[in-house]
């Protein structure tokens, strides 16, 4: 996913103003390419669960000026924004470790405002194909998750092909009305 971070990004199709959740930021990369892309009008918040990662992340955007980044500790079940907050939800190399995926993707579903927007990056899961250190680390196949995730409130837009992807793919959902 770094090195196909620009077809990423074009695949995402961000525009100046937009607001962004990068779910599960970790290290903040992906935050750090999307403060640049939704630019002063648009708003990132970059959000994770580990109590380490959080400070981390802050002193990251402090250290580079970037003044639309926010920080958000979330909890094991929810992504901790208000409702209609976010046009996009971008979860990369994260789903897989959801603990509780249908009550994080209900709250996915409240943040996004009307005509928001999933990214979904994963792990592909097929036995005899998949590297055995990916069939054990990933909870599930890529089949399951799409059904979880439809089953939270999102339809599947598109699976798109991403130049350089052998061991992941590229969802994309939308919000529907409940």
């Amino acid at each position: 996913v770094y090195q196909a971070r620009k077809e990423i990004l074009e695949q995402m199709k961000l525009t100046s103003g937009m607001r962004i959740a990068d779910v599960g930021a970790g290290t903040g990369f992906y935050s750090i390419l999307f403060s640049e892309a939704v630019g002063d009008a648009g708003w990132v918040y970059a959000i994770d669960l580990s109590p380490k990662f959080v400070p981390y992340l802050s002193q990251q955007f402090d250290q580079r000026k970037l003044n639309n980044v926010t920080t958000v500790m979330c909890d094991q079940d929810s992504i901790c924004l208000p409702p209609n907050s976010v046009d996009v939800a971008f979860i990369c190399d994260v789903y897989h470790h959801f603990e509780f995926p249908g009550d994080t993707m209900r709250s996915i579903h409240r943040a996004l405002g009307e005509g928001g927007r999933v990214i979904v990056i994963d792990f592909e899961r097929i036995p005899g194909v998949t590297r055995e250190w990916t069939i054990n680390h990933v909870r599930a196949d890529k089949a399951t998750f799409i059904n979880e995730i439809q089953e939270a409130g999102f339809d599947l837009i598109a699976e798109r092909k991403i130049p350089g992807f052998k061991d992941n793919y590229f969802l994309e959902f939308g919000k529907h009305s409940r």
